[in-house]
């Protein structure tokens, strides 16, 4: 089988595409104008500030300088302090331990950095 050099192009040229889809966003953007973000997938970056976890969920708090934002996870909750990248899907209504929190991150996954 011949492949033409056009198709060994393609997948460098579409990585910028995919990986502008996964820029970080601040949490100062998101708590200014939730219903922007509502419902949409986003990326933060921060260090984690409080965390609560059972049995791999959870949910804990980053601040990334511009603000905080809760996070609630099924997949592990970093420890206060570790610095983290989150991805996931922005919600209003969250209740934490039967507090308010306002806007919140359901996150789809997260990496320690």
């Amino acid at each position: 089988m011949i492949r033409h050099p056009k198709f060994l192009l393609l997948p460098l040229l579409a990585a910028p595409l995919f990986l502008a889809g996964c820029a970080a966003t601040t949490i100062a953007r998101i708590k200014a104008d939730p219903s922007r973000y509502q419902s949409k997938n986003v990326a933060v970056r921060g260090t984690v500030v409080n965390s609560v976890g059972v049995l791999s969920t959870g949910g804990y708090e980053v601040d990334d300088g511009t603000g905080r934002i809760y996070v609630i996870s099924n997949r592990g909750v970093p420890s206060s302090g570790t610095r983290v990248t989150v991805e996931g899907r922005v919600f209003s209504g969250a209740t934490i331990l039967g507090q308010a929190m306002g806007v919140a991150i359901r996150e789809s996954k997260h990496k320690v950095h």
